[in-house]
């Protein structure tokens, strides 16, 4: 993806379109390009170069003069100092990632990753700064939104953390309490379920994870035999919420003795929950829940 339109630009960076554009005025941050029906968009080099500058401010550096400052400097300067010295500074773990992700960089999404991991521990990693990338991202609840290269990148890299993380994991001593994760057939997007699964493992119940694109006669076998008290899953791509609400009433007609949980964005908005069936719409939710 290399074609932003300021919105865009101001999802993944946090910084609000009105505010970009006086950064533009006042300080030529931006050159922004102009299409053939002369609409302003911006190249991947202006995001990194937007999110390179969020960075810096977070470091404590003035707009003023970072953005005065060409791009190898930019560059420089988070080199030399990656980590933020004092405060939890998410933002700028965040819009590094961000950065790293949308330009393939791996060595680099690597390495902020595990500063992340050293500064705040694994679960906060997850939960402060990995959550609300993918969120700001928009991989979460509309991969839409993301170039399917860049999208196909940032998640397998997650993918390979997040299971690194649960096999470091001990074993559940109990089946009390157990979990079967899932996403319904025709949902590839696993980033969501991934850490929930490894939320659920970390607080030492068991969680039993079967995938994306599951049948929903497979999923009812599984079910017959793992007996779950719970059972998750993601609605990332939407339907109408008809055939959603139908889907809920089909899986609670198949699995009768487990507690249903959809995650996904406003469903509450969209469907009607009932007595075995309950909405999870953020990762907060789903640790109330665990603890």
């Amino acid at each position: 993806m290399d074609h932003f339109s300021i919105s865009e630009l101001s999802r993944l960076s946090g910084v609000k379109p009105f505010t970009i554009r006086v950064w533009e005025k006042r300080y030529n941050a931006l050159n922004p390009d102009r299409s053939e029906g002369n609409t302003r968009y911006y190249n991947n080099k202006q995001l990194r170069r937007l999110l390179n500058i969020v960075s810096l401010l977070e470091l404590g550096n003035k707009v003023s003069e970072i953005c005065a400052l060409p791009d190898s400097t930019l560059f420089r300067m988070i080199e030399d100092k990656k980590t933020p010295a004092q405060g939890d500074q998410e933002g700028f773990f965040i819009a590094q990632l961000i950065a790293a992700g949308f330009s393939y960089d791996e060595p680099f999404f690597t390495n902020i990753f595990a500063q992340c991991l050293a500064r705040y521990g694994v679960r906060d990693t997850y939960i402060r700064i990995l959550y609300p990338t993918l969120q700001r991202i928009g991989i979460l609840w509309n991969s839409d939104q993301v170039n399917p290269g860049n999208e196909h990148f940032i998640t397998n890299l997650i993918r390979q953390k997040v299971l690194t993380a649960i096999d470091l994991l001990p074993s559940p001593v109990t089946t009390a309490g157990n979990w079967l994760l899932f996403l319904p057939e025709n949902e590839f997007h696993e980033t969501g379920l991934l850490i929930a699964h490894y939320l659920i493992r970390l607080s030492g119940r068991k969680s039993v994870y079967l995938g994306a694109n599951v049948p929903a006669e497979a999923l009812f076998a599984a079910a017959a035999t793992i007996r779950p008290a719970n059972i998750l899953f993601f609605f990332v791509h939407r339907q109408d919420p008809d055939g959603m609400q139908q889907y809920l009433r089909t899986l609670a007609a198949g699995v009768k003795n487990s507690r249903i949980y959809a995650a996904g964005d406003r469903l509450s908005t969209l469907l009607v929950p009932s007595k075995r069936t309950h909405f999870l719409e953020s990762v907060d939710e789903l640790e109330k829940l665990l603890d």
